[in-house]
């Protein structure tokens, strides 16, 4: 996967992007690189959230744009990330209770964009994200949302499993996805609620699987066993809608 859009490369440019407050996903740095530019990068990469890997000289050349990457490379989110909290206050704000989605190692970013779509679309408050093994905030995953990453709040943490305990204390309950649950018409999913969806491949992972409240499937007559990410994200969205809508 690459994010070849938000590119930011140099040992001036990385710093001055982390000191200026861009929403940095991912930071790569020539290992075994330890002098005093590289270590100022460092000290502010770790008051921030994003994710730190030490490569081979080999590595950031097939990375870099401009062939003068001085041994750092990063990458930066198309938007700036809400927190959960801002997600929350979307829904008092609204007079609402809370309907989140939240997509467990989503790595396409065609998906998560067309993801976060409908998420706006469907009445949801905001996107919650993983931190690691998922995209980020890209340009394709800003042009495919269509707009609506200016609308709805995408907040990214490092474990979801964690942030479900969390929403739990506030009240949400937790719903996923998957083709061995109940059929999604005969739960009830009204009231403060989560929506998590898997990965493509994987789909959500056994510790997050463990958090959730139920587990809904959705009926299918076709001979394939299952759906696109965001297409099974859409329909489970809409009928929480239309409970929504009936209570």
């Amino acid at each position: 996967m690459r994010y070849e859009e938000f590119t930011i490369e140099g040992r001036n440019a990385v710093l001055e992007a982390f000191r200026a407050g861009k929403s940095i996903d991912k930071l790569f740095i020539l290992d075994g690189c330890k002098d005093g530019p590289i270590q100022s990068i460092l000290r502010e990469a770790r008051k921030t959230d994003c994710i730190i890997s030490f490569v081979k000289r080999e590595r950031l050349d097939q990375m870099s744009e401009t062939g003068k990457h001085q041994g750092v490379i990063c990458y930066a989110a198309a938007y700036n990330y809400a927190e959960v909290d801002d997600i929350l206050a979307n829904a008092r704000n609204n007079n609402e209770q809370p309907f989140i989605i939240i997509l467990d190692g989503i790595e396409d970013p065609h998906n998560l964009g067309a993801m976060i779509r409908t998420a706006e679309q469907v009445g949801a408050h905001g996107v919650i994200i993983s931190k690691r093994r998922a995209c980020g905030l890209t340009a394709t995953v800003a042009r495919t949302s269509a707009g609506a990453l200016n609308y709805i709040p995408v907040a990214k943490v490092t474990n979801i499993s964690k942030t479900i305990e969390d929403l739990k204390k506030e009240g949400l309950w937790f719903v996923c996805a998957d083709m061995n649950g109940t059929v999604m018409y005969d739960l009830d999913l009204k009231g403060p609620i989560g929506l998590v969806i898997g990965s493509e491949g994987e789909g959500v992972s056994r510790l997050v699987k463990e958090k959730c409240d139920f587990v809904a499937s959705i009926p299918m007559k076709g001979r394939i066993d299952s759906l696109n990410a965001s297409v099974a994200m859409g329909v489970l969205s809409y009928e929480i809608a239309r409970q929504r809508l009936s209570n």
